[in-house]
């Protein structure tokens, strides 16, 4: 499927979102998890059978192993189009084992799911790997994901680099977690552009006017465009290592070039 680099949560009980939220992203989550209270998952379940979305560009987050609900969740998912899972605090690979025929994009967001993140990625049913820092901070017995002046604490960096880490051992795409600070544009474009500099492929979000945000911070500028078309060109009559301007270019330099043309 397409999944970045906006990827959008829909309460999975609101089917008048839907449409709207599917428009607005280029990948729509529609979440049976965290977004739904326990008294409407059966009715979230009948709206997420109803629907009639595009599968390429429609992920369903559907509840943890744990929780007593999974199965159920699966049942309504089969009797959808939708074949790619996001599997809610991805812990152990009897987890994985449940969603068989299934693409599958394991939350890890807690300890657990954090430290295991290798193995899921090299699971033939995993697609990507994303993380939550809400989850991690309350399974760690924290109080918050955040310093005051809005940056992760170091324990969430950690996680956020082993998940990326962990996916791009084994080719795979990683996505950044959700800025829930809705108003924050500044906060979320610094975070995104980080994420895309990074390696993550896209990001998690809640509200549609973050995904512009996301789009725009994942989108190549128009000088780094210029600068890997001008250096990989110069590569082809430079022999090896040499300086383009005023910076030494080796292989690693022009693989990133030609990851942003490819952009």
């Amino acid at each position: 499927m397409t999944a970045g680099p906006a990827l959008l949560f829909c309460p999975a009980d609101r089917a008048d979102r839907y449409g709207k939220a599917a428009a607005a992203s280029d990948s729509v989550i529609l979440d049976l998890e965290d977004a739904v209270a326990p008294a409407d998952k059966e009715s979230a379940r009948a709206a997420l059978i109803a629907s009639d979305l595009d599968p390429a560009r429609t992920i369903v987050r559907v509840n943890p192993r744990t929780s007593g609900l999974l199965e159920l969740d699966l049942e309504a998912v089969r009797r959808t189009g939708y074949t790619t899972l996001m599997l809610a605090k991805t812990e152990t690979v009897d987890d994985l084992r449940a969603l068989d025929g299934f693409d599958v994009i394991a939350l890890c967001e807690s300890p657990l799911g954090v430290r295991n993140a290798e193995t899921f990625a090299s699971h033939d049913a995993v697609v990507g790997l994303t993380w939550g820092a809400e989850d991690l901070v309350a399974a760690l017995g924290g109080t918050s994901s955040r310093r005051a002046d809005g940056r992760y604490r170091n324990f969430a960096l950690h996680a956020r680099s082993r998940i990326l880490i962990a996916a791009g051992s084994e080719g795979k795409p990683a996505y950044d977690t959700v800025h829930l600070d809705i108003a924050d544009d500044a906060g979320l474009a610094e975070e995104a552009a980080d994420a895309a500099a990074s390696g993550f492929a896209g990001a998690l979000c809640i509200h549609p006017r973050q995904v512009e945000v996301l789009r725009a911070a994942f989108a190549p500028t128009a000088e780094s465009v210029r600068w890997a078309g001008a250096v990989v060109d110069a590569a082809g009559t430079a022999p090896g290592v040499f300086t383009f301007e005023g910076r030494m270019v080796d292989e690693p330099v022009l693989r990133q070039a030609r990851r942003i043309l490819g952009l």
